[in-house]
């Protein structure tokens, strides 16, 4: 079933108000209303509104993060702090938007991908659930949707999209860990993911959102039917960056306080798309999540209209964002293909 965005009601199935009357018949004629108002709207002005959908639907948009010589996330740039290459041709920036500008902030679709396996303590699950409550409190806003997964040999959808964070913080109420679990499905469980944003609406409220997965994890994944490889494919297409927390119990520091590199690190998943490890090392986890908020918050959408190429417009263009700056910039995919 397709997976909508949650406010003060659900929405999947069919309209209906708090108390609890269907509204479906009650909207529909007035939505034939709408869109034959609309209709007759466009021909007596003579405007293709259309063609206006569908020319700002060939923007190619990135999110890119930006970090300094410390590695600390970079705000308040605009768009001339930015140069944009496509097949190694610079083009001009066509539309530019930070997270947060001025107050305001551009919507969020972020899904939390949550390891259960059976390494995963009680203790540790506590620290979770009051750390991902500040990381939403942070990112909280009308137009800030989360998302809540557990996984291990299975992979189980808790609370679909909302920005209610009442439901957040009951989803968490209904985490278990599996005990028993032999295998810990992070690629797939990621993939889910990606499936849940590519499912929620395209734009809130006229903005395109940004898009993230934040798995919690050992970095130590069993038993995925999905590859990396197609993972990193489908959060490319889908314009979705994956972001990493290795918990304290996976750290595997022997001797020193730089964990060993894990397998899901090694993917390349994160890098791929834009996104950042982030390694749990001590018991209080709210600085961790904090750092992980002002990463995601840190983030500029940057676009351009594509060259436009008929003999070849199905190949695969690459594309480079650098920072006029001499800042780190990087960014949730390596290009894309034209539509």
């Amino acid at each position: 079933m397709t997976m909508g965005i949650q406010t003060d009601r659900t929405l999947p199935e069919k309209w209906v108000c708090s108390f609890g009357v269907d509204l479906q018949y009650f909207f529909l004629p007035l939505v034939l209303i709408v869109l034959l108002i609309l209709v007759l709207g466009r021909d007596a002005s003579g405007q293709d509104n259309d063609q206006v959908i569908r020319v700002a639907t060939e923007l190619a948009t990135f999110e890119v993060a930006v970090t300094d010589l410390n590695d600390k996330p970079v705000q308040g740039l605009k768009a001339e702090d930015f140069r944009i290459f496509e097949n190694g041709v610079e083009r001009g920036i066509d539309f530019f938007q930070p997270i947060v500008d001025n107050e305001k902030r551009r919507p969020l679709l972020t899904v939390f991908a949550l390891d259960v396996s059976g390494s995963m303590t009680n203790e540790e699950l506590d620290r979770l659930r009051s750390a991902i409550e500040e990381f939403a409190f942070r990112l909280s806003d009308p137009q800030s949707y989360f998302a809540i997964t557990s996984f291990a040999m299975d992979v189980k959808r808790l609370q679909s999209f909302s920005n209610r964070p009442d439901r957040i913080k009951r989803s968490f109420e209904r985490i278990k860990r599996d005990r028993y679990g032999l295998s810990t499905h992070a690629y797939d469980a990621v993939d889910d993911a990606i499936r849940m944003i590519k499912n929620a609406p395209r734009s809130i409220r006229g903005q395109v959102p940004k898009r993230s997965v934040v798995v919690i994890s050992d970095g130590f994944p069993v038993g995925d039917v999905v590859s990396p490889k197609t993972v990193i494919e489908r959060a490319n297409t889908a314009e979705v960056s994956v972001y990493s927390v290795l918990m304290p119990s996976y750290s595997r520091l022997q001797g020193s306080k730089r964990p060993i590199l894990t397998p899901f690190e090694a993917s390349g998943l994160v890098e791929q798309t834009g996104g950042i490890n982030l390694f749990a090392t001590k018991k209080d986890l709210e600085p961790l999540f904090r750092e992980l908020a002002e990463r995601v918050g840190g983030t500029y959408a940057v676009a351009f209209y594509p060259i436009d190429k008929k003999d070849s417009s199905d190949e695969f263009r690459t594309v480079r964002v650098e920072s006029t700056r001499g800042h780190k910039v990087s960014q949730n995919r390596p290009g894309y293909h034209p539509k």
